[in-house]
């Protein structure tokens, strides 16, 4: 199963490539899921199996979560300030897509994480196939709408003012100073 090359991450004056290069990340666990499923049937709950269940939990517990976050608490309330009336109502949909959307996917994560947590106690029949293609498609879904819509108006809408704050926000929310 391979990972993700060792691609270094816009800092956070970046905040919106920030953003970008997690949705890579995310593709990449993605990918390592769907092959997670084929080893598994071929090799069994091998110590490189236990390990890939072990690095898609710890990725999609923090760095996911935080992405989410991220959105929720910073991108999407400060497009929404920055719209204006005739955008507004369009965007608000948006968002409201967008948060349900999280959710959904957070609630998809739960039960996946339930069957990698016994994946690494050894069972390798808890991991589903449709449950991962589920979870996967979920996801797919999301960061296209998110990179055609949310993200190119996020760049026509944001100040450099409130590109920094966000930045700041998302080192902090992370633990950076």
């Amino acid at each position: 199963m391979s990972e993700m090359p060792g691609k270094e991450l816009p800092d956070f004056t970046h905040p919106l490539e920030m953003l970008k290069a997690c949705h890579v990340r995310i593709r990449a666990e993605c990918d390592t899921l769907r092959q997670l499923v084929a080893h598994l049937q071929d090799h069994g709950c091998d110590k490189q199996s236990r390990q890939a269940a072990l690095n898609v939990i710890r990725y999609f517990d923090t760095a996911s979560h935080l992405h989410h976050e991220d959105e929720e608490q910073d991108l999407l309330p400060r497009m929404m300030s920055a719209a204006t009336i005739g955008r507004g109502s369009s965007l608000t949909r948006l968002v409201a897509d967008i948060a349900t959307e999280h959710r959904t996917m957070e609630r998809a994560w739960t039960e996946l994480r339930a069957a990698l947590q016994l994946v690494m106690e050894g069972e390798s029949a808890a991991l589903d196939a449709l449950a991962v293609d589920h979870f996967i498609k979920l996801y797919q879904s999301h960061i296209a709408v998110e990179e055609a819509n949310v993200f190119p108006l996020a760049e026509m809408l944001l100040s450099r003012e409130d590109l920094a704050a966000m930045g700041a926000n998302m080192a902090r929310r992370r633990g950076v100073t």
